[in-house]
C-alpha cells in the first residue's frame, strides 16, 4: 500500500471522449458539487474499463478519482505482486492522473518491483542496461509491462514502467 507519483500530462487519453468528456466539460463550465461529483465518476469508470479491457480486473476491483488533485484510488484483491503492479501502472499511466494511491491487497506476496519513469530518449535496452547491467535483458522489462506495451519500441517520456526483481 501507499502512494505512487506519475506525471500528470502524459499517458493514455480516456477523458478527452464520450461520457467522460461530457461529464468534465460540465463540471468546468458549471461546477456544482454535482457536476464535479459526476465527473469523478465518469473518470473512475473510464479508468475501470481501461484496466478491465487490458485484462489486469480482478473481479474486486473498485477505482475513484478526485479531477481537482488528480488523485486515483484503487483497491481489490490482485491475485499476485505482478498483477496489482501493472493495474497501479494502468491506472496511473493516464493523463490527468497525478498520483495513485494503493488500497490493494495481493493473495499470494511476493518480491516488489522497482517503478522506472521513462526519459528523453530512453530505450528498453538502456533501462535495462542501468537497472539489470545488461541491455539484452529489455525483453524482461517488456515482457513486465504488458499488455500497456504493446512494442519495445513503444515508450514515451513520462510513461512509468515496472522493472521486475532479477530472477
Amino acid at each position: 500500500m501507499g502512494l505512487f507519483s506519475f506525471i500528470k500530462d502524459a499517458g493514455e487519453k480516456l477523458f478527452g471522449t464520450g461520457e467522460a468528456k461530457a461529464a468534465q466539460d460540465a463540471a468546468t463550465t458549471n461546477p456544482t458539487a454535482d457536476n464535479v461529483a459526476a465527473a469523478n465518476e465518469k473518470a473512475a469508470a473510464a479508468i475501470k474499463h481501461y484496466i478491465t479491457t487490458l485484462n489486469l480486473a480482478p473481479a474486486d476491483l473498485g477505482v475513484s478519482f478526485d479531477g481537482s488533485s488528480g488523485v486515483v484510488t484503487v483497491s481489490g484483491t490482485a491475485a499476485d505482486q505482478a498483477s496489482k503492479e501493472r493495474i497501479l501502472l494502468a491506472a496511473g499511466n493516464v493523463q490527468g492522473v497525478g498520483e495513485v494511491q494503493d488500497n490493494m491487497s495481493v493473495s499470494s506476496p511476493e518480491p516488489e518491483a522497482v517503478f522506472y519513469t521513462v526519459k528523453r530518449g530512453d530505450t528498453l535496452s538502456a533501462i535495462a542496461k542501468t537497472q539489470y547491467g545488461s541491455a539484452n535483458k529489455y525483453m524482461a522489462i517488456f515482457e513486465a509491462n504488458k499488455p500497456m506495451l504493446s512494442h519495445p519500441d513503444k515508450i514515451y517520456p513520462g510513461q512509468v514502467l515496472r522493472i521486475p526483481p532479477q530472477a
